[in-house]
């Protein structure tokens, strides 16, 4: 039997990918669906079966009842399974929050930024990472919650991390899809998962930091006015976030060769032109931008505010969202090692309970 996709999580994002896996796969694939809502996985078992049918696609699925918040759970299901693509997109913390308001939690999210997040987008990602390396298992990981700072907090710890889903894909894709540019190669965009949210808002109210996007090879002088048909929704953009993954996933399964793009790629802070060549993940920059100069663009977003992983593993907040959480929670505003994640996580969830009890 060939080793399945493993899509971990039954949200709205896990959905999209499985349901998009069924009726687009060329080749035959075989998903794995993993979660604790039993009555979920039935639906995402039979619903992506039933799409796989209607559009004739050689995909089948399976369903697996497993609670990733147990200790022993992610080894035991990796153990049994034995993937050879491994999609994290279970989360203790739903992306919805960026559209929420009225309690003092959303409104630190809000103000201070989504990384105020980064430890629940962590938590099942690490343990199912950590489980792969205890098992030694030989699969390509990608983890679907805010790859942008996650995937660096993974590297840190020693694990495998292959990239993302979403975040700088949302705008690629968007833009590809505004000019026509749809062959793989013709736009190039670098984008941090900051600059997205300018493009949530009416084309009148845009400001803020901005992508940089090149066609053709030509870089785009003035981002916000050449795409300013390109709308996004307030909430999470799963239906283009979601389905982006899907040429990646299906290329790694069939080991075909592949090129778009990734948040987070190899651990890197934010989103690039990727290309995937013989299973291995490589950036894929337009002429003139060299990788040391696309690196630090990404990962000066985080050192301007937001949560940045240095080289020795140590996790610090900066800017506006750690005076934030210096007003609630003054230690953790301090950072942390990435070694300590449990601990901090626990500490996280005691703030985000507190904070969700308090108006905004």
């Amino acid at each position: 039997m060939t080793s399945p996709v493993l899509v971990t999580g039954t949200g709205a994002f896990a959905a999209r990918i499985v349901f998009d896996i069924a009726a687009t796969a060329p080749e035959p694939v075989a998903v794995a669906i993993a979660g604790r809502n039993r009555s979920r996985l039935a639906w995402l078992r039979t619903g992506a079966a039933a799409r796989a049918a209607m559009f004739g696609r050689p995909a089948t699925f399976t369903a697996h009842e497993a609670d990733l918040l147990e200790p022993d759970a992610p080894a035991r299901l990796l153990e049994a399974l034995k993937p050879a693509v491994i999609v994290q997109a279970a989360s203790v913390q739903t992306s919805a929050v960026i559209a929420q308001t009225g309690d003092a939690w959303s409104r630190l999210v809000g103000e201070g930024g989504l990384s105020a997040t980064a430890i629940f987008q962590a938590i099942l990602t690490v343990r199912v990472a950590a489980a792969q390396s205890a098992l030694g298992l030989d699969a390509t990981f990608i983890n679907c919650g805010f790859a942008d700072v996650v995937n660096g907090l993974v590297r840190a710890l020693g694990h495998r991390i292959t990239s993302g889903i979403g975040n700088v894909a949302i705008l690629s894709n968007a833009f590809a899809g505004a000019t026509g540019a749809v062959e793989p190669g013709r736009v190039k965009v670098l984008a941090h998962y900051q600059t997205i949210g300018a493009f949530r808002r009416p084309p009148a109210e845009r400001s803020g930091p901005r992508p940089r996007v090149w066609i053709d090879g030509e870089e785009v002088e003035d981002v916000f006015a050449f795409f300013r048909d390109v709308q996004l929704t307030p909430e999470p953009a799963i239906e283009i976030s979601g389905a982006s993954g899907v040429p990646l996933i299906l290329a790694l399964a069939a080991g075909r060769d592949w090129q778009g793009h990734v948040p987070g790629p190899n651990g890197l802070p934010g989103g690039y032109p990727v290309r995937l060549a013989g299973g291995a993940l490589a950036l894929d920059l337009p002429p003139g931008l060299g990788q040391e100069e696309a690196i630090g663009w990404n990962a000066a977003f985080e050192e301007r505010g937001g949560l940045v992983v240095d080289p020795d593993g140590r996790a610090r907040y900066t800017g506006i969202l750690r005076e934030k959480l210096r007003e609630h929670a003054p230690d953790l505003a301090e950072g942390f090692s990435a070694a300590d994640l449990e601990e901090v996580h626990g500490a996280m969830v005691a703030l985000r309970t507190r904070l969700q009890a308090m108006a905004a």
